[in-house]
C-alpha cells in the first residue's frame, strides 16, 4: 500500500464522456511526485504540438502531490497545467483552499482531461466515483451562485468546488479557475482552457485519507510549525496578508505606478495590511491544515458597491494592479474589483495591469473615449476601473478588447500601444519590480510561462537568512540592484528550490529556502515521514530541475525559446519618483545573465533549449525524443 498517495489518476474524454482510471507505480510517483511535473508528463504525452490551446486537444491537467492531505501546514495546493491561450506556450497555475485535500480525500491524485463536451457539463467526484453531469443550468451563473447550486443539487454542504466562471465560458484569456469563490489557479488563462470544454466545474466530496509512513512524525512537524509561527517570517503575513509588503515595496522604490512609470505612488498607505486590519478587514480565513492564515476576507456595506465576505479579499498582487498601477487609493473600489474577478473568475494582476494599459494609452492621446465605450480612463478614475473590470468578465464592448489581454489588445490597436505593454510572453507582469530586485529581470525574461514572482526566491531574501539559504548552496550575498554572475546562480538554484515546491505542491508561504515557516531541509524531513522514502534535499533540488527542463521543453516544442525571453521596453526606460529614480534595466545586462543562466542550467546557449543530455541526466530523456533533440 502506498504511503501519501492513493496510485489512481482519473482520465475523462469529454468528447466520449469515457472515464478511466490508471494505476502507475511507486517509480512514477518517486521520479514525478506530483504537481507541476506530473502534469507535464501528461501534457507532454497527450497534448500534440502546435493545438490551438482553446481547441479540444489541449489536455488540462488537475494535480496533487504525495503530500496533499496530510496534516500539516501548507500541503492543501495543487497545480493545474495545459497549453495557456494567453501565452500560448505552457501554462501553469497554483491554488489553495480546501479544495486540493477534498479532491485527494476523494480518491484521486490527479485529473486528466481531454477533448470538449458538446453541452456544458460539471465532474461529480465522490468517494472514488466519478460521473459527468449536465449543468446547462449552471452555465453563466457567477463563482457563489454556481458553488451553492451544486452544493444543494448533490445535496452536501461539505463539497469543494472548482469551476471556471463566466470569463472562463467566454474565453476571457486570463480567465481563472475559482475554489471556494475565492481561491485561483489565476495565471496564464487556465480558466479559459476549462470553459473552451464546456466543463462548468469540478465537485469533489471524499473521505479517503491516504495513509502515512510516519503519523507521528508528521503531526511533530505540524507541531513545530504552530509553535514557532510567531517567530518566524510568516508571522505578519498571517496578521495582515501579502499586503503587508505594500508600504516597504514602495519605500523602496519598488511599487509599479501608472502602468511602470515610477516605483513610487503617493498614497501606498492607503492600500496596506494595516489600513486594510483597521478598516474592512473582517476576518483571516486558511487553508486545509494551515496554522498560517493568511487569506484577507473583507466586508463592504457602506457605499452602493457592496463586498461580500464570500469572495475573500484583496492581496498585494491586487491592490497593486488594481491600485498603484491604475492611480486608485481606495481601498473599498479595489476590494469590490477583486470580488468581481473572483465572481467572474479572472486573473487579478493581468485583469487589472490590462486596464492599467488601456488607462496609459488614453492618457497619451492613443485611445480615444468612443473607443473606450465613453468611459473615461484616467489614472485615479475607481469607478471607470470597476465598470472595465466588469465589461471584460462579460465581454461587452472595449471590455471584449481588453478580454485578450494587453498584448494582443496593443496589437489590434497600433499607433504606439505596443511600447506601453508591460508583460513577458503575452503575460503581464506582477507588482514586483526588476529595477530594484535585479534578479527578476533574468526570472521575468527566462520563466517558460511568462513573467511570475513565485518562481524564484527574491533578492532581500539572500541576506535575511543566510543559515537555510546556504542549505541550497548560497553564502554569498549579493546587493540587490546588481546582476551578476553570482546572482544568476542564486537565480537558478532559488528557482530549483521553487520549482520543487510547485512540484510537491507544498506553499510557498509555508516552505522555502528563507524567510518561510519551515526550510528546506524540513521539507526532506516532511516527505520522508508522509512517503517513507528516503528522499534527499539534492533528489529534490533535482525535482525541481526536472521540472523546469519540462517547462522549457514543452515551449522548444512549440517554437519558444531565446528569442521571447524578453523583457518589454517600459523597463528599460528610467524610473520617476521615489527612491528608484532613474533606474532601469539594460539589454547587455540582460543578455549577459541569459547567457549564464542558460549555461548554468545546462541548456544551449544560442537558443536556451535544454539538451538531450542534460534531459537524459534528469531521467526524462523521453522529452528529448519528443522534441526530436
Amino acid at each position: 500500500m502506498p504511503y501519501g498517495y492513493h496510485g489512481k489518476i482519473l482520465h475523462v474524454d469529454l468528447t466520449s464522456g469515457a472515464l478511466e482510471v490508471e494505476q502507475p507505480d511507486e517509480a512514477f510517483y518517486r521520479l514525478y511526485m506530483g504537481g507541476s511535473a506530473l502534469g507535464l508528463y501528461y501534457l507532454l504525452r497527450q497534448t500534440p504540438a502546435g493545438v490551438d490551446p482553446l481547441g479540444p486537444e489541449n489536455t488540462l491537467i488537475l494535480a496533487l502531490s504525495v503530500l496533499t492531505g496530510a496534516p500539516i501546514s501548507g500541503q492543501s495546493r495543487m497545480t493545474a497545467v495545459a497549453k495557456s491561450p494567453l501565452t500560448e506556450a505552457v501554462g501553469d497555475s497554483q491554488c489553495g483552499g480546501f479544495f486540493p485535500a477534498e479532491l485527494k480525500f476523494a480518491g484521486f491524485d490527479a485529473v486528466v482531461i481531454r477533448g470538449r463536451s458538446q453541452a456544458p457539463v460539471y465532474l461529480w467526484i465522490k468517494a472514488g466515483e466519478p460521473e459527468i453531469r449536465p449543468a446547462e443550468h449552471l452555465w453563466g451563473k457567477v463563482t457563489g451562485v454556481a458553488e451553492q447550486m451544486i452544493r444543494e443539487e448533490l445535496g452536501d454542504d461539505r463539497i469543494e468546488v472548482l469551476q471556471c466562471g463566466p470569463a472562463g465560458e467566454k474565453l476571457v484569456r486570463f480567465a481563472a479557475m475559482m475554489n471556494m469563490s475565492n481561491r485561483a489557479n489565476g495565471r496564464t488563462g487556465m480558466g479559459a482552457v476549462m470553459g473552451s470544454k464546456n466543463l462548468k466545474a469540478v465537485a469533489v466530496r471524499g473521505t479517503d485519507k491516504p495513509a502515512l509512513a510516519d503519523r507521528r512524525r508528521v503531526i511533530e512537524m505540524a507541531r513545530w510549525g504552530a509553535g514557532h509561527f510567531e517567530d518566524s517570517g510568516v508571522y505578519g503575513l498571517g496578521l495582515y496578508g501579502t499586503a503587508e509588503i505594500t508600504n516597504s515595496q514602495n519605500r523602496a522604490g519598488g511599487l509599479p505606478t501608472h502602468n511602470w512609470d515610477s516605483g513610487y505612488f503617493e498614497n501606498a498607505e492607503a492600500l496596506d495590511g494595516t489600513t486594510m486590519a483597521s478598516s474592512i478587514l473582517k476576518g483571516r480565513d486558511t487553508c486545509y491544515a494551515c496554522t498560517v492564515r493568511c487569506k484577507r476576507v473583507v466586508e463592504v456595506t457602506d457605499r452602493p458597491h457592496q463586498v461580500d465576505p464570500l469572495y475573500g479579499g484583496p492581496e498585494y498582487e491586487t491592490l497593486s494592479t488594481f491600485g498603484s498601477f491604475c492611480g486608485v487609493d481606495d481601498l473599498r473600489s479595489i476590494a469590490y474589483a477583486s470580488q468581481l474577478c473572483n465572481m467572474y473568475g479572472m486573473d487579478t494582476i493581468s485583469c487589472g495591469a490590462t486596464i492599467a494599459w488601456a488607462i496609459d494609452c488614453r492618457e497619451r492621446g492613443i485611445l480615444s473615449a468612443d473607443e473606450t465605450d465613453g468611459i473615461d480612463l484616467r489614472y485615479g478614475n475607481a469607478e471607470a476601473v470597476l465598470q472595465m473590470t466588469e465589461r471584460i468578465g462579460k465581454r461587452q464592448g472595449f471590455g471584449d478588447l481588453l478580454a485578450e489581454g494587453s498584448a494582443r489588445a496593443a496589437a489590434k490597436v497600433g499607433r504606439g500601444a505596443e511600447e506601453l505593454v508591460v508583460a513577458v510572453k503575452r503575460q503581464e507582469l506582477p507588482a514586483h519590480m526588476p529595477q530594484v530586485k535585479r534578479s527578476l529581470a533574468l526570472i521575468y525574461a527566462v520563466n517558460p510561462f511568462g513573467a511570475d514572482h513565485q518562481s524564484s526566491e527574491h533578492d532581500p531574501a539572500w541576506k535575511s537568512d543566510l543559515e537555510r539559504m546556504s542549505e541550497i548552496g548560497l553564502t554569498d550575498p549579493q546587493p540587490n540592484k546588481v546582476l551578476n554572475e553570482a546572482k544568476v546562480r542564486f537565480a537558478l538554484l532559488t528557482e530549483h528550490a521553487y520549482s520543487c515546491l510547485d512540484t510537491v505542491n507544498m506553499c510557498q508561504f509555508v516552505f522555502g529556502p528563507a524567510w518561510h515557516l519551515y526550510g528546506m531541509k524540513q521539507l526532506v524531513e516532511t516527505v520522508q515521514a508522509i512517503t517513507g522514502w528516503e528522499v534527499t534535499l539534492d533528489e529534490l533540488m533535482r525535482l525541481g530541475e526536472r521540472r523546469l527542463n519540462m517547462l522549457r521543453s514543452f515551449n522548444a516544442r512549440e517554437g519558444i525559446d531565446r528569442r521571447q525571453d524578453v523583457l518589454p521596453k517600459k523597463l528599460k526606460k528610467a524610473l520617476s519618483g521615489g527612491k528608484s529614480d532613474g533606474l532601469f534595466v539594460t539589454e547587455e545586462e540582460l543578455e549577459q545573465a541569459k547567457d549564464w543562466y542558460y549555461a548554468m542550467a545546462g541548456w544551449d546557449v544560442p537558443t536556451g533549449t535544454p539538451t538531450r543530455a542534460k534531459l537524459e541526466e534528469l531521467g526524462i530523456g523521453w522529452v528529448a525524443d519528443d522534441m526530436g533533440v
